[in-house]
């Protein structure tokens, strides 16, 4: 598997911390051992997250397009779009930033908090647009692309989760390699790593890089899209795409693409019950904290899983935090009592 051939821009840090969790692996029975590899705290640049690790292979290209602005998609809450913004700013670039209503949340400081707050602060030209949720190519975002070009500026689009990208996948085949590297170091091998899916190329890019050595069935998405099939197609192309650029050497199968679709409901970005009992036990055991969109929802579903006895006992489960804390600050109503 070849990653080292793709040019790769600093963003980050460097490689993640792993973590152990021992108090949420007492909480829950004892019987399986919980770690969490930090990639919420990757980087200096707004708070960090996911989206960063797939940005460092895409903005070579950016600036070998000569472009001046960064064009891309999300929701009101993105983390993406605000990780979009962060690296124009680093890099001196300007920045369009479409934000679709894909959540049917009406907290009464939704538009103003959390993510899109720090978007605007950063400089980014952000657009509200009343369009509803969907993780494919959008028309608002190819106007958007169109809109800067009519007004004379060099525009690179970067889709929703930088996800549909021809080097969308790549960041996490180097999460894999990472993971590999610290196992090494900390003479523990994991058996499982726990992920949240819904653009799908944080997952796509993991199973690329497990299956060099066979443990790509071992990375369980969590679905947090409520689109289960539309994502498990796009982490599909995403993954044949990503095997054939790093020459993984065979296809991926179709058993190695794991998604769970039961933690996703009522919808996305709308916190069940479930998901709001997992925030907080994560929080008042770890001072771990995860949001109602992403990392909530895949906390719910390790949770459940290690409760229903998924994991063998004795098994080392790795929870992939991808960040996404600001979003919180558009629930404020939802968590005012903690």
């Amino acid at each position: 598997m070849n990653l080292e051939k793709f040019e790769r821009y600093p963003l980050t840090f460097g490689p993640t911390p792993i973590e152990h969790l021992p108090r949420l692996t007492e909480t829950l029975g004892g019987k399986v051992q919980i770690y969490a590899k930090r990639d919420d705290c990757n980087s200096g640049l707004a708070m960090g997250g996911n989206k960063l690790r797939k940005l460092e292979y895409i903005v070579p290209d950016a600036i070998a397009s000569n472009a001046d602005t960064l064009v891309s998609i999300g929701g009101v809450q993105s983390n993406h779009t605000r990780m979009v913004a962060a690296t124009a700013a680093k890099i001196g670039m300007k920045c369009v930033v479409v934000q679709e209503s894909w959540v049917p949340h009406e907290d009464a400081v939704y538009d103003r908090v959390g993510n899109i707050l720090l978007t605007r602060l950063m400089g980014a030209d952000s657009r509200i647009v009343e369009d509803g949720f969907d993780i494919g190519i959008r028309k608002s975002w190819e106007e958007a692309i169109q809109s800067v070009k009519d007004a004379g500026g060099k525009p690179y689009g970067i889709p929703a989760g930088a996800s549909v990208h021809k080097y969308g996948g790549l960041g996490y085949v180097g999460f894999a390699e990472e993971v590999r590297a610290q196992e090494a170091e900390m003479d523990t091998k994991f058996d499982y790593i726990i992920v949240c899916v819904v653009t799908g190329s944080t997952q796509a890019g993991m199973i690329v890089g497990f299956a060099a050595d066979g443990r790509a069935d071992k990375v369980i998405g969590i679905d947090a899209s409520g689109t289960p099939g539309q994502t498990r197609d796009q982490v599909r192309e995403i993954a044949d795409n990503t095997a054939d650029l790093v020459e993984l050497g065979r296809k991926v199968r179709d058993d190695e693409i794991v998604i769970l679709e039961q933690y996703a409901y009522p919808a996305y970005g709308v916190p069940s019950t479930e998901t709001n009992e997992a925030i907080r036990l994560a929080a008042r055991t770890e001072a771990m904290i995860t949001d109602p969109v992403y990392e909530g929802k895949s906390m719910q579903g390790m949770i459940d899983l290690v409760k229903k006895g998924y994991f063998p006992d004795g098994s080392n489960v790795l929870y992939a935090h991808l960040g996404g804390a600001p979003a919180l600050n558009g629930y404020a109503y939802t968590y005012r009592n903690g």
